[in-house]
């Protein structure tokens, strides 16, 4: 395997061939994805490598006064030979790194082969392609965080670590003085605690990233505004912590603390500064200096860090596990944001030339990658996403035929959907039958039974599957539920009704294709209802026709779920996006009459707000910006389509619009929202009682979820996602 390597006496930088290491009981070994570069610390160590001897002692007084405790003790000829024997041997860099379990070792029952980790340490989480990692320094990577920003625990941890020691409080104010990796991770931690912050570098660009990220002020350690900052914020009293997260040889960082900090107030010092304490100011305010040792309890501790042995969570509640593991799901829920960090990535064979670029000034970078080959190869075949074919068999069920009037109905599910969005529409429709609905609470079933007529409720689902005289079935659960329960009214030779999403999960919509197969039973609908909406219906038809490709634009302005939503439960009920992206990707796909070919999403940290563009066929695209924190009074959903110096515009369904040679523009009076339920129930009832064909094709049903699907692909890959249509 390789690795990279440095020559402390030579200055050397090399990408090594050297065995792979051995997966010893405890740990696992891992495979790199991503590796994260320091660039205060690694850049310190290559700097130092490239001094003279005389440079290397003066910047290192520690190692020289243990040197020269070793001639007292061994005599100049030994020592010579030990130092020169150290100084003349290839080092590792890195600490800070994810990848993927090859192996797992012996008493290890936490992560299994395959499994995302993120690792720690500076023996053990290197530049390499493979790692041994002991137990106590990985932890898994939750689900849906990208590796490149699991690649950045470690740093994490310790911008975590110093944020612990200062012990910040709501409603206080703390100063950042450096703002490189370290210092952006703790504003950003700080702003998570309740804390705000002001920033100080003399670097102007980190200074605005620092605001962007949530400082509430950022300058020059000499500016006036920092100082007039501080006194705004805190009332003249001064900051309650100071954070030292610069490098360097210059005292300014710990005289700024002493000026800008309250009486009594805490310093914490997390990266490597100066540390000349101007006596007078620091006792006349009585200030709290506290050290933070890297990632947290269990650093350095070989019982703790080689064999694994915890500190019990009552003594010691944050220990460097901990810390990476707590880090890990900041990142995952999107209190901390670790992409405007990264700078450039860099392919690992490219690493000597990457830290040269690095230490001569020529890359300006807060934080830089290393990608992996293996991981390299995955992004540039582009993940792939399979399109089921439909496969209508042979099976012995015959629904393709017209129904006896009335059409008799059955709901599976009476929830708030149900219950106000398509029963009212259908409880008064002639020639429609409300036989039964199933619920899985006796009560629920029986109010929806009294409100809209039905003739039965029940809690038994089979009794209603087995109802020869049922014509169709509605299936509006939870969205973990309709794949199986779709699946079961199709084996069951039922006209189907699914609200979307017809699966969360490839194999769900595979089981839903086999019981199609296997039936021979195709009649299915997906609630997707954007298409039948009138405004827009009328909309497309002033358009026309189209011969180029176009380009749409579709942002939905979906807002904050309410805590206690059940859309939050995504361990069982799949992303927001899976539950209801597919209204969005249909409504294009229809316009664009074409089902899409490939897929692109990238997202805010923690995934609430995505941007996702599909390709089709003919070369057009469809943008859609789903985002969630956006004000509630802005309009829901807005639409723009171009082509062929034509453009249609559709606001929030209550106003529509198309430019060309001739403009038309809907009624300006205002009108309830119809996003189409109404048409699409109608056309439903219609293919159940003709036995014609149903209202929306079953391939391009299968085309729309499989979209679907590749968005949260995308997002873990972080690469387009190939829509493969299989034949």
């Amino acid at each position: 395997m390789k690795q990279v390597v440095q020559n402390y006496k030579s200055g050397e930088l090399a990408v090594l061939d050297v065995p792979v290491p051995g997966c010893k009981p405890g740990g696992v070994l891992v495979r790199t994805a991503y590796s994260l570069i320091s660039t205060g610390t690694e850049l310190m160590k290559v700097s130092e490598a490239g001094m003279s001897m005389l440079g290397k002692a003066r910047s290192r007084p520690d190692q020289v006064a243990k040197v020269m405790q070793s001639v007292a003790t061994n005599g100049v000829p030994a020592t010579y030979r030990k130092v020169m024997g150290k100084l003349d041997s290839y080092t590792p860099l890195g600490y800070s790194l994810c990848g993927v379990v090859e192996q797992v070792g012996a008493g290890i029952d936490d992560v299994k082969v395959g499994d995302l980790v993120s690792c720690a340490g500076n023996e053990h989480a290197l530049h390499a392609e493979l790692n041994w990692v002991p137990k106590n320094l990985y932890t898994p990577v939750p689900d849906g965080l990208a590796p490149r920003h699991a690649a950045f625990g470690t740093v994490g941890s310790i911008a975590m670590q110093g944020v612990r020691q200062g012990e910040p409080q709501l409603g206080e104010v703390a100063l950042v003085i450096g703002l490189g990796l370290i210092g952006q991770l703790v504003v950003q931690l700080l702003g998570a605690a309740g804390v705000r912050v002001v920033g100080v570098d003399p670097d102007p660009a980190r200074c605005e990233l620092a605001e962007r990220l949530g400082a509430a002020a950022c300058g020059d350690p000499a500016s006036a505004a920092v100082e007039a900052a501080v006194a705004e914020l805190t009332g003249g009293h001064g900051v309650d912590q100071v954070y030292l997260a610069a490098g360097g040889g210059s005292n300014q960082p710990v005289e700024l603390a002493a000026r800008l900090c309250r009486d009594r107030g805490r310093v914490v010092d997390i990266g490597k500064c100066r540390l000349d304490l101007p006596w007078n100011a620091y006792y006349e305010k009585e200030l709290d200096v506290r050290f933070s040792r890297s990632y947290g309890p269990g650093r350095y501790d070989p019982e703790y860090e080689l064999e694994g042995r915890d500190y019990p969570i009552g003594y010691v509640r944050w220990t460097e596990r901990r810390n990476l593991a707590c880090f890990l799901d900041l990142l995952a829920r999107g209190s901390v944001d670790v992409e405007p960090l990264v700078s450039h990535v860099a392919d690992f064979d490219a690493a000597v030339e990457t830290y040269q670029r690095l230490k001569d000034g020529d890359l300006k970078a807060v934080a830089v990658l290393f990608r992996y080959q293996a991981h390299a190869t995955e992004a540039e075949a582009a993940p792939v996403v399979a399109v089921p074919a439909v496969r209508r068999g042979g099976g012995t069920s015959a629904p393709a035929r017209a129904a006896k009037a009335p059409v008799r109905l059955a709901f599976v599910g009476a929830g708030n959907y149900a219950t106000s969005m398509l029963l009212p529409h259908l409880a008064q429709r002639d020639g429609v039958e409300l036989s039964t609905v199933v619920t899985t609470t006796a009560l629920s079933a029986a109010n929806a039974k009294r409100k809209f007529g039905f003739a039965e409720a029940t809690t038994d689902l089979d009794a209603v599957l087995g109802d020869k005289s049922i014509d169709a079935v509605f299936v509006v659960t939870r969205h973990s539920s309709h794949a199986e329960l779709t699946r079961q009214a199709l084996l069951a030779g039922k006209t189907v009704f699914v609200e979307k999403p017809l699966a969360l999960t490839e194999n769900e919509l595979a089981g839903v294709l086999a019981a199609v197969e296997e039936s021979g039973n195709d009649r299915l609908q997906v609630g997707f209802n954007r298409r039948f909406a009138p405004l827009l219906q009328e909309a497309r038809k002033r358009f026309g026709t189209r011969t180029g490709p176009a380009s749409l634009r579709y942002l939905v302005n979906a807002g904050r779920l309410q805590h206690g939503s059940w859309y939050l439960q995504q361990g069982t009920e799949g992303s927001r996006f899976a539950g209801e992206g597919g209204h969005f990707i249909d409504t294009a796909s229809w316009l664009l009459e074409a089902d899409p070919v490939s897929v692109y999403a990238t997202a805010t940290s923690g995934n609430d707000d995505l941007q996702v563009v599909l390709h089709y066929p003919d070369g057009s695209t469809a943008t859609i910006s789903y985002v969630t924190t956006g004000p509630a009074g802005f309009p829901k959903e807005t639409l723009d389509l171009v082509a062929d110096g034509r453009a249609l515009r559709l606001d929030d369904f209550v106003r529509a619009s198309v430019y060309g040679r001739r403009r038309w523009v809907s009624s300006r009076l205002p009108k309830a929202r119809d996003k189409g339920q109404s048409a699409e129930l109608a056309a439903f009832i219609r293919a159940v009682r003709t036995g014609g064909p149903m209202p929306v094709p079953l391939e391009s049903l299968v085309a729309t979820t499989a979209a679907t699907l590749a968005v949260q692909a995308g997002l873990a890959g972080g690469a387009p996602v190939t829509l493969a249509r299989a034949r």
